[in-house]
């Protein structure tokens, strides 16, 4: 027990630079700047792993080294339970005045009768009979055992519950993706079709549980000020046979009310706007585009973006990357406007208007190499082979000519739903073990280990007092006193047929 309150006390140690330094797999860019502003330290700390605390060898080592201190405080405990469930009561102490709780008294019953009585009173509780000299009798009680074993309960529901994290950890997933509220689907077939992923240990993305979801309606209710009340989505999904017969079902999605199919959970987290603009080229050919853009501020949902086109009809890639469209900027759900600078006065969609920056030329989307769809390559820009053709504000329905003829227009805005799956195969074990943890220390708080000694001695033979029976009476409590007082003194009662004569409850 010393050794695992060593360790516990090491690993709260351990953890602390978890909390205090930025750790590289929840922000790798903050992690590089920190280490590049603290120069030779920053790379120390980096080398021994400071960054990446909670995988690190050195804390790895101390909570695999706590389950074994946990497991080998368990086992000998266990075992002494078990030898200590098969014996029986201790012996009735020799000398039972000296115990906390004591009664000596003189009866007319028969030894016989008294023991017949505690007996029965003191049913449900653990006795042996023993003979001991001069005829005397004593009967030893016990109850409690049930608070060792809550006790062993709890912990080893505390290991099986580390154990079935670990294995979650290996076997679980988790991954985000953005899906429109006008009908689009999302199926779980792999890791491609989500925009963002993380994976357990084991997982390599091949064997996901297959469902597919279907976002139909979004609807958002806010208060006056812009606080949101609810979030709310019509969705349909469909999974095992559904699949095969293509059969989708209902479901209404709400926040922390997820749908639970094909042993994963699907979460609501939140919402966008994705407006819709449409793209006259000079030879007439059109083009529109519904892309989700990204809020910027949770609480008007003023979002930024990128929407960007390819030319149509030119076969030539060189002059298909110099004639690329992009039209980037700000979204207001509900505008305002200061001057020329767009905001947003309320996340609710009342009065739609994007403030734009058109940008022609060469968006890099073919370079191989990762761009964020809410954005454009800046680099692009800066060497001058991306520049911007026309800035305007524009509401639903107006539009921008650009100098060769083109016409842009804002047509519109969908929602888009951000939806969380999640597939942890322990979380029924993981339940089980809480609920033993809590059950278990529910008995060792409730339950009180204590003893009940009865020694009775009958009388001389030539003893002319009518109280024939000697009775002696003696308890312990042997975790606490608190509350065995008055038991003892009920009991005692019972037995005696009357309060305590000859003696007191100490």
């Amino acid at each position: 027990m010393r050794t695992a309150l060593v360790l516990l006390f090491l690993l709260a140690l351990a953890a602390l630079p978890g909390a205090l330094l930025p750790q590289r797999e929840l922000n790798a860019s903050e992690t590089a700047s920190y280490i590049e502003e603290h120069g030779w330290w920053g790379r120390l700390l980096d080398r021994l792993q400071f960054f990446d605390v909670y995988s690190s060898v050195w804390f790895s080592a101390i909570y695999l080294l706590l389950m074994v201190s946990l497991v080998g405080c368990l086992l000998p405990r266990t075992t002494e339970y078990l030898r200590a469930m098969r014996a029986g009561p201790v012996l009735t102490p020799r000398n039972l005045a000296r115990l906390p709780h004591h009664v000596r008294a003189e009866t007319d019953a028969t030894p016989e009768e008294v023991l017949a009585t505690a007996r029965k009173r003191l049913r449900g509780w653990r006795t042996v009979e023993r003979e001991e000299a001069d005829g005397v009798r004593s009967l030893s009680a016990e109850r409690g055992y049930l608070r060792e074993a809550g006790n062993l309960v709890f912990h080893f529901g505390m290991l099986g519950l580390i154990v079935a994290f670990a294995l979650g950890a290996m076997y679980s997933y988790e991954g985000q993706v953005i899906v429109h509220a006008d009908g689009q689907e999302f199926c779980n077939s792999g890791t491609f079709n989500y925009d963002s992923f993380d994976p357990g240990l084991r997982v390599d993305g091949t064997r996901l549980s297959p469902f597919c979801v279907r976002v139909n309606d979004f609807d958002a209710t806010y208060t006056g000020v812009g606080q949101p009340i609810a979030y709310e989505a019509d969705i349909q999904y469909q999974s095992g046979a559904d699949l095969e017969s293509g059969t989708w079902r209902p479901y209404h999605l709400e926040v922390n009310e997820p749908l639970r199919t094909a042993g994963d959970r699907v979460y609501l987290l939140g919402h966008g706007y994705a407006p819709t603009f449409t793209v006259t080229y000079p030879d007439g050919d059109v083009r529109t585009k519904t892309i989700q853009w990204r809020p910027s501020d949770e609480t008007t949902m003023l979002s930024q973006g990128a929407t960007k086109f390819d030319p149509p009809g030119v076969t030539d890639s060189e002059r298909r990357r110099e004639q690329q469209l992009a039209i980037t900027g700000l979204f207001a759900p509900t505008a305002a406007f200061h001057g020329d600078i767009l905001t947003s006065t309320h996340p609710g969609l009342n009065d739609p208007a994007v403030a734009v920056d058109v940008m022609r030329g060469e968006l890099a989307v073919e370079a191989g190499r990762s761009q964020s769809i809410f954005g454009i390559d800046q680099s692009m820009v800066e060497a001058g082979r991306l520049e911007r053709v026309a800035r305007e504000n524009l509401r639903v329905g107006e539009e921008i000519t650009l100098a060769d003829g083109t016409r842009i227009s804002f047509d519109g805005v969908d929602q888009w739903a951000s939806l969380q799956v999640s597939h942890d195969p322990t979380q029924v074990w993981v339940l089980g073990f809480a609920v033993a943890m809590f059950v278990g220390l529910g008995a060792s708080l409730a339950v009180k280990r204590r003893r009940f000694w009865v020694r009775v001695t009958p009388a001389a033979p030539d003893d002319d007092d009518l109280r024939r029976t000697v009775v002696e009476l003696g308890g312990l409590a042997r975790t606490d006193q608190a509350g065995y007082g008055e038991e003892f003194t009920v009991i005692a009662g019972d037995l005696l047929h009357r309060e305590p004569e000859g003696g007191k409850a100490r």
